[in-house]
């Protein structure tokens, strides 16, 4: 299909979902040596949700979606494309058709996109060129992610940082002007072992001089200061960046929407960029870190608080494993 003269993006709905049990901080001093205080000081968290063994990365992002698609007013048969940015899938395979099945958007192709905390914003730019082209004019863009299956909680460090979580947007083709005005996307493979999620292997000898990897992923394993650093630098420079793209400063923000992965990053990098504190959407202290579903949960809150409106400026930023970060500048409202 050729694209349509002057086909642009529109960001119509939102929705999210987190399962209902929750994790605090005095519980998790139950676990390790730890305290409320200490997790509340360095993270900015004090709670998680966290999923039961009954519970999917396809369920909760079902229903983050049905909520996506209730408010952008259109049913899931319209649906062209589903993009699932996860890095926790209940299927190696991948888990965006399971999820395209479970809406019945029975047109709609559905893949897996991962990128770790970085995967929205990642899936959002992926979906804006589908839609620019003229090949798709509704896409479904999920970000879920159930970290808990793969926290090691033994382990201070990590355990007091992770939750689960989904949330959704729905992109629409329109020719009233693109509301995604500028983004930038990176990768650094040479900073990978810093955050990782690794599959580690055995031989296992099929036949003689015949012989396998036979082992299992190993829990989340990730170098803290490394990352902050990481963060603190390449984050402020990314959304510069996409704001140059866009034509635009920092000051013309009506909101900061980063990657839920600790107050102490998100204060920092709001002040490199001299954006004000209130204009900085934070909800790390109920959910924690939700990787790809943390921007969209954050997003989608403040739209149904009526916080964000209709022409209100977004920027968006996500970093982490791989190591990958990008950025997204965009106005929120209908087509």
């Amino acid at each position: 299909m050729l694209k349509r003269s002057g086909t642009g993006i529109a960001i119509t709905g939102s929705g999210s979902a987190a399962p209902a049990g929750i994790l605090t901080n005095d519980d998790l001093a139950k676990i390790v040596d730890t305290s409320d205080e200490w997790i509340k000081s360095r993270t900015g968290i004090k709670n998680r949700h966290l999923a039961t063994a009954s519970e999917s990365v396809c369920q909760i992002s079902t229903v983050a979606a049905q909520k996506a698609i209730s408010m952008a007013q259109i049913d899931a048969a319209d649906i062209d494309l589903i993009i699932l940015a996860t890095s926790t899938p209940d299927d190696l395979f991948g888990s965006a058709s399971k999820i395209q099945n479970m809406l019945g958007a029975s047109k709609a192709v559905a893949f897996d996109l991962t990128a770790a905390c970085s995967g929205f914003v990642f899936a959002l730019v992926t979906a804006a060129q589908f839609i620019r082209t003229g090949a798709y004019q509704n896409i479904l863009v999920i970000g879920g992610d159930i970290l808990s299956r793969w926290v090691d909680w033994s382990d201070r460090s990590s355990n007091i940082l992770f939750g689960d979580g989904a949330g959704a947007i729905v992109c629409q083709a329109t020719d009233s002007g693109d509301r995604l005005l500028g983004f930038e996307i990176y990768s650094d493979g040479t900073k990978n072992d810093c955050l990782t999620l690794a599959y580690q292997g055995g031989d296992r000898e099929l036949i003689d001089g015949i012989s396998i990897a036979k082992g299992a992923y190993q829990p989340i394993w990730m170098n803290g200061r490394e990352i902050y650093r990481f963060a603190i630098a390449k984050v402020p420079e990314v959304i510069e960046k996409a704001l140059f793209r866009a034509g635009l400063t920092a000051d013309a923000i009506d909101w900061l929407i980063l990657h839920q992965a600790n107050q102490r990053i998100m204060d920092a990098v709001a002040e490199r960029l001299n954006i004000e504190s209130e204009k900085v959407i934070s909800n790390i202290a109920e959910y924690g870190n939700t990787s790809a579903a943390s921007i969209p949960i954050a997003l989608d809150e403040a739209v149904r608080a009526g916080k964000i409106r209709s022409g209100d400026l977004i920027a968006i930023s996500g970093f982490g494993a791989g190591l990958t970060w990008g950025a997204a500048i965009f106005q929120w409202g209908d087509r």
